[in-house]
Order: structure tokens, then sequence, then C-alpha cells
């Protein structure tokens, strides 16, 4: 059996500094790679240093959306990046309209440098969208924005048929086992199995048994164990599907 985290941050303090423990968890719990992904030009160098020296790592090219003075990345600048072998995937970029408010001109015009960087280097847009949803659709469609994925999903069913009409992939994250998390349950009982991903989203995140603790790429396993019984599947299954879906949309990574 093999899953994949599709989306951490072991960059990030609590994680950095036990790194040979956080991997020797993943492959304990089976989880034999994991996407690295970056939020700031600050830190890319620190995320993308931890791909070139874990075979099982790799990393994304991004800034969040959570700041307006955040350092920019310029589209040639993203998808020059995007040319080194272990960077995968653009983002995480996207919409928050949770922690940013009044006029956020300036994250919708990053987030449509992401879209344009990933359409020209031809790799997957990672996207954050947080009580942000009809602006997040209106201009992933507006850009006709390509290889997407919903990471962290916490929407509902028809977001999920919105992102889905449009090829999304959508990411699941230890949120899914929270037991107020109806709706995103009900999300991901309706997403078609081809279309699934799985990630902690480490170190926040963690899912049950460890909700409230840091989170670690290793706990993937309790959100695919959580997913495989709300559908009525098999843990391995659900690992051996995706799996196979990151393969796909990160089809820069090698099988392993």
């Amino acid at each position: 059996m093999q899953l994949i985290d599709s989306h951490c941050h072991i960059n990030f303090e609590g994680l950095r500094e036990r790194l040979p423990e956080v991997l020797a968890n993943m492959h304990e719990k089976h989880v034999k790679q994991a996407l690295a992904i970056s939020v700031s030009r600050e830190t890319f160098a620190e995320v993308l240093t931890i791909a070139e020296t874990h075979e099982q790592i790799y990393a994304s090219v991004g800034i969040h959306p959570d700041s307006e003075t955040a350092a920019e990345f310029s589209a040639d600048e993203l998808v020059q990046h995007a040319q080194h072998p272990k960077v995968v995937g653009i983002g995480e970029t996207g919409l928050d309209y949770h922690w940013c408010k009044g006029d956020l001109t300036w994250q919708h015009n990053r987030f449509i440098t992401h879209i344009q960087a990933a359409k020209r280097a031809q790799l997957p847009l990672i996207i954050h969208t947080r009580d942000a949803g009809a602006d997040t659709l209106k201009i992933l469609r507006e850009q006709q924005a390509e290889k997407i994925l919903i990471h962290c999903f916490t929407e509902d069913t028809a977001f999920a048929k919105a992102a889905l009409d449009m090829g999304a992939y959508i990411s699941f994250s230890g949120i899914l086992t929270f037991k107020n998390a109806k709706e995103i349950q009900a999300a991901a009982q309706y997403c078609p199995i081809d279309r699934i991903l799985v990630e902690t989203d480490a170190p926040y995140l963690a899912p049950t048994p460890y909700r409230g603790k840091q989170n670690e790429p290793a706990y993937v396993y309790h959100t695919a164990e959580f997913l495989a019984q709300l559908r009525g599947d098999t843990l391995e299954n659900i690992a051996a599907h995706t799996t196979e879906n990151f393969y796909r949309l990160f089809n820069k990574v090698k099988r392993i």
C-alpha cells in the first residue's frame, strides 16, 4: 500500500527541526512521498533544498494569499523556478476572505499571476480558497485555468461539482475527520474516486485522533482511513486511487 501527502509544510517550525523523524514516521505509515508547499518568496529556497535533499519530497513555488505586503514572484520568475526537476506545482495561491478584508484587488492580481504562470509552465495550480468560493470559481473560469487542485477542501457539494466540472481535483485534509465537517464529508462522498487526493497541510489541521496536536505527513494515513470508511471503501483502494490521481496530476513526480 502507498499513500502520498499532497500538501504539507515540512519546512515550518516544529517539523524542520525533526525532519529525519518526520520522514521515518512517513515510511512507517506507508506515506511514500510528500509535496512540500511554498508560501513565500523568502522561504522558497528552504522548501526547494528539502526537496533536493530527500528523494521522496517534491516542492511547489508560490505566494500564499494571506499577506498584502508579501514579496511577489512575477509570472516569469514562477515559470523559471518551475523548470527545476523537483518543482512540480504552482502555489499555493488563491483567495482568502477570512483573514483579508477591504479592497482585495492585490489578492486577485496575485492569483491571476499564478494562474497564468501555471498555464505557461503546464503545471498544476494549487489553490487555497477560504470564504471566497464564488470569486475563486469566477476567476478560474475567466482565466481558463488548467490542471486545478483545490487544496484542503472546506466548501460544499455545490462548489465541488462546479470545480469538478472545470476538471479540478479535490484534496481532503484532516478537517474531513472532524465531527462538525458534515458538508465536507458530503462532498467527499459525492466526488468521483478518480479526482480525489489526500493531504495533511501539516503542521496544521491534524486529523482525529490527533486533532489539536501538531500534524505531520504520516497522519495522512488517518485521513485516508476515514475517507475509506465514509465512502464504504477499503483503505487499500483509497490509497491506490489517491496515489494514482496524484501521479496523473503531478506528472513530473517520479513514481516509486
